[in-house]
């Protein structure tokens, strides 16, 4: 609420507002002012309940994603406080003041620098200190909104007796969660501990929750992080300084060889700002104001991490020749959004280049220019006995991300179908060899047979009732070689009769 009235510039308005998103049974409530919830709005509720309470509530429309900005953009900005931030949507923020409150002279006073500092940017705050994540949060959420909790030796019998009276809505647990436990007499924290002391309170909770495998849905494990039994691990806001060089162009320029300059300039620029940093761009987004204010944005990707100015002219070439200029461009600005770093090298020495994979890279580059984002990319193996699982594809110059050695595989076909092809096979037993098959409108007589190789199913990715298959190496009377497969067993109880794939062409 506090940014829609910085964006709207209305601090002061007294009017009783709601911000408002659009559900499948209509408007509900994101968001209530102080006078919409003095006239009895609140957040979650449907906006229709809330104009039977207050026709002259004022609305307008949420925006989520202009909220998670702002609060990625506090979080960085509360790193005055701490060493790091993590975000606790939709308005809340963790900062770690471990070893932190001796430089403003204490909890207290590092509590009221918090509450200053967002007063001077008519931001309103509730604020606690504690030892675990899940007490701060509690204590700013239905504490008094300044509480510190600085327990002794014995933390965890303090904390409890500190934190009993506040509802089991303070564990952070979802809306169905603390309704249950209202349901069943559980209404505050020191309830939850009670019955948790007394003989297989905690397994009767455990065993109503066993499902609930969110933590937001589990009472016990939101008691246990509060209480600082087991860790609960936070994401921290890590802030970006993302390389980006830009020209406002004294007159609009409208003509291919100007901007073609232009953008020459700019990678030069960007080349210069990423040496400095001793990184290179993996991406760049090119962004050409219009005059009359649109804006025409270009994307590049590239295979490695790249510093050549020529390089990057060169494929955003090829993105500019559909570009309407208008009455004109202004301004041109170039974003590195994605750098990895990259050492100084002798570029000027062709075996220098062929030794990082420069020249590689440059050509892959140029091909995905030309083929598409996804037309370049290479097979790599992967672990899994089920052949047309047992390769991946991926770009061209990204490692191999295997996490154990792949699987030691028999020989396979140099060719393998996409998708196994069913036949019709012709065999004396039905554990026997083949004899004859049908397969594309072709019959073919079967004169070699190696085999059977047996492949059981993956347990831990297919159902129960997938079927084992034996792969045979056959040769037909014209000397044709096939890889087949029988699919099942007679008797196996997960189906009928086997079914016969071919799968692989043999040299």
């Amino acid at each position: 609420m506090d940014r829609w009235r910085l964006c709207n510039d209305a601090p002061g308005d007294p009017r009783p507002l709601v911000l408002i998103a659009d559900t499948a049974h209509g408007p509900r409530i994101e968001a209530v002012s102080a006078a919409g919830a003095a006239a009895g709005a609140r957040r979650g509720m449907m906006l229709a309940d809330a104009r039977t309470l207050c026709p002259q509530i004022v609305t307008a429309p949420s925006d989520p994603a202009g909220d998670l900005d702002f609060l990625e953009r506090l979080a960085v900005w509360a790193l005055r406080w701490g060493p790091w931030s993590a975000m606790d949507p939709p308005d809340g923020l963790l900062v770690d003041v471990t070893a932190v409150p001796h430089l403003f002279g204490g909890e207290a006073k590092l509590l009221e620098d918090v509450h200053t500092a967002f007063a001077a940017r008519r931001l309103a705050v509730r604020a606690a200190i504690a030892p675990t994540a899940g007490a701060a949060w509690a204590l700013a959420h239905f504490g008094s909104g300044r509480a510190i909790l600085n327990p002794p030796a014995l933390a965890e019998n303090y904390m409890q007796a500190r934190l009993a009276d506040l509802p089991v809505a303070a564990l952070r647990l979802d809306e169905d969660v603390v309704g249950v436990l209202r349901r069943l007499g559980l209404k505050r924290i020191g309830d939850l501990t009670t019955i948790q002391k007394e003989g297989g309170g905690r397994d009767a909770i455990q065993r109503r929750f066993r499902n609930r495998r969110s933590p937001a849905a589990n009472p016990l494990i939101r008691l246990d992080q509060l209480l600082g039994r087991v860790p609960e691990p936070l994401l921290p806001v890590v802030p970006q300084q993302m390389p980006l060089v830009q020209r406002r162009l004294m007159e609009p320029i409208r003509h291919r060889p100007l901007l073609d300059q232009v953008l020459r300039d700019l990678a030069l620029d960007m080349v210069r700002e990423l040496e400095g940093r001793a990184e290179g761009a993996r991406r760049l987004e090119l962004g050409l104001w219009r005059v009359d204010g649109e804006v025409v944005q270009r994307r590049l990707e590239f295979a490695a991490a790249t510093r050549d100015a020529e390089h990057i002219c060169r494929l955003f070439a090829a993105r500019l020749d559909d570009v309407d200029a208008g009455f004109g461009i202004e301004m041109v600005r170039l974003r590195a959004s994605w750098a990895e770093p990259l050492a100084l090298e002798q570029s000027d020495f062709e075996a220098a280049a062929e030794r990082h994979g420069t020249s590689l890279s440059t050509c892959i580059d140029r091909l995905t220019v030309r083929l598409g984002a996804r037309a370049v990319r290479r097979p790599v193996p992967f672990a899994s006995h089920i052949p047309e699982r047992a390769q991946r594809w991926q770009p061209p110059l990204e490692p191999e991300k295997t996490s154990q050695e792949l699987l030691d595989f028999h020989g396979r076909p140099l060719k393998i179908l996409e998708n196994p092809e069913r036949i019709a096979v012709l065999y004396a037993t039905p554990d026997g060899y083949p004899r004859r098959f049908r397969w594309r409108g072709g019959v073919h007589e079967v004169a070699r047979v190696e085999g059977p190789e047996r492949i059981a199913p993956e347990w831990w990715r297919e159902r129960g009732s997938a079927r084992l298959r034996d792969y045979y190496r056959i040769e037909d009377d014209a000397g044709r070689r096939f890889w087949i497969y029988r699919l099942g067993i007679v008797g196996d109880g997960r189906g009928g009769a086997p079914d016969w794939y071919l799968q692989g062409l043999c040299a």
